[in-house]
């Protein structure tokens, strides 16, 4: 049983695996920069809103030039490159006061902090068999959300005795992760002589196009949670603490239930069910339309949760088919662009929504939720077929 869900793969795996988990431990500063923003440096939320917008674009463009950089240049260099970049911006914004110097280091961390995300999909994709990717990338996806759990726990216990902590805590575990890559992750990227096309050969695969589009849409949904949900919850007169408390299950569910249910989820084809889990996630959302209560978000955030580990691994499974090994880093760059924008969506639209109504915010998301379960289905074949040889 144990040899089926981690089983079978190479030493280097296990080490992306490792600095991964070490790297989401260490996770602290960007769930709590609002929070910094306005207490420790003493801006206003128009002012701090304002800031983590630049974080924001930074991260959109941040995918595709770590996705060119991972074929170009390689997978363990972008990696690599990308840590140690991210523990100088954690270090400096720590110490930086002036807004200039915090926009700058704002800026530069939106581009740096998620550029090893497209060279670690790309190492997946270069080490691990077609069959296996989906239990690699899912048990990458656990190793995640495990770490964030307990950074999340830490990081708010450790905010009270001071923010400068959180950014020495994140600078060093993105060095370790940087460290263990470099040391221990052989170079997976193809000869240079077939690192030809770049982004217009992958803007020409249409069916790669409309899968970052339906990507974008699921992101939009997702990430509502993060954003326009602890809005909505203290809308209803609930405290802050009902947020954490209904979040909290998120990760729970995700920690325990998705190492049971991986293996037999790893047996199905992952297009189709990356649509079923999509579907899920926005029947989740739509409930929370009804609910007006801690318990009752807390139910809500049970479907959904289920609907994110269905989709667990799924993902980076469907890049690494329709990507030509030579374009795997920029694929998975256009991926991860997805997620960027669906994350500058989703607080746009979401409060946008939310001034309409409770109601019309979260029958909005749901409908969203099932319009990128419908499109997934529709393009499954298609992904099938590509796949097949």
């Amino acid at each position: 049983m144990l040899q089926s869900r981690i089983g079978g793969f190479p030493r280097a795996f296990w080490v992306l695996f490792g600095g991964t988990f070490v790297n989401r431990l260490g996770t602290m500063v960007e769930p709590f920069i609002g929070v910094y923003l306005t207490q420790a440096r003493g801006m206003s939320l128009t002012a701090a809103g304002l800031v983590m917008a630049v974080f924001g674009v930074g991260s959109l463009f941040s995918q595709l030039i770590a996705g060119w950089l991972a074929d170009h240049v390689g997978r363990r260099a972008t990696l690599t490159g990308g840590t140690v970049a991210t523990a100088a911006c954690m270090i400096a914004l720590g110490y930086t006061t002036s807004l200039s110097g915090i926009v700058a280091a704002m800026a530069v961390l939106g581009l740096v902090l998620d550029a090893y995300r497209p060279a670690s999909q790309a190492l997946v994709a270069d080490l691990i068999p077609a069959h296996d990717r989906p239990r690699a990338f899912g048990l990458l996806f656990w190793a995640i959300n495990l770490g964030f759990a307990v950074a999340m726990v830490a990081g708010g216990a450790l905010a009270q005795s001071g923010f400068l902590w959180l950014f020495w805590i994140d600078g060093v575990s993105s060095l370790v992760f940087g460290f263990l890559v470099w040391r221990a992750v052989p170079e997976t990227r193809p000869e240079r002589g077939h690192d030809t096309g770049g982004f217009r050969e992958a803007l020409k695969d249409r069916l790669m196009v409309v899968y970052v589009v339906i990507t974008l849409l699921y992101a939009f949904v997702y990430l509502q949670a993060y954003s326009t949900l602890p809005l909505a919850v203290t809308g209803q007169g609930l405290s802050t603490a009902a947020y954490g408390l209904a979040i909290s299950v998120n990760g729970i569910l995700i920690v325990i239930v998705q190492p049971l249910v991986g293996p037999w989820l790893n047996r199905h084809d992952p297009g189709v069910t990356l649509a079923v889990g999509m579907a899920v996630a926005g029947a989740g959302f739509a409930l929370m339309a009804f609910v007006s209560t801690t318990a009752g978000y807390a139910s809500a955030v049970v479907v959904w949760t289920l609907g994110e580990v269905i989709t667990a691994g799924m993902g980076g499974a469907v890049v690494a088919a329709l990507a030509p090994a030579h374009l795997r880093g920029r694929y998975s760059g256009m991926f991860g662009f997805a997620w960027s924008a669906g994350g500058l969506l989703a607080p746009l639209a979401g409060t946008r929504l939310l001034t309409l109504g409770h109601s019309v915010l979260w029958i909005s998301v749901g409908a969203v939720g099932v319009l990128a379960a419908v499109g997934q289905l529709v393009i499954s074949p298609a992904i099938r077929r590509r796949s097949a040889p």
